[in-house]
């Protein structure tokens, strides 16, 4: 599944979440929620890895502001097939 929200495409694979953008891709390891966890969410994504992009952009740092759209964008798109995501 793939959508463009705000000018992101966000895909969901069994494994990941991709997010391309201007010629670049960030891939989002998606987890599932661990057994212990409170949250009723069908993703976890562990904010820590979101750091830079795919390589060969992997030394354009990802600021806070983009991070921010991205994770809307991601949200919007779940969100469209029934699915939720823990930003943890």
């Amino acid at each position: 599944m793939a959508r463009r929200s705000s000018g992101y495409e966000v895909e969901v694979t069994e494994g990941a979440i991709r997010v391309r953008r201007a010629g670049r891709t960030l891939t989002i390891p998606a987890a599932a929620p661990d057994a212990e966890s409170e949250e009723d969410a069908d993703f976890v994504v562990r904010l820590d890895d979101l750091d830079h992009w795919d390589p060969p952009d992997d030394e354009t740092l990802i600021e806070i502001e983009e991070l921010h759209k991205i994770l809307d964008a991601v949200e919007k798109q779940l969100e469209k097939h029934g699915l939720s995501v823990d930003f943890d």
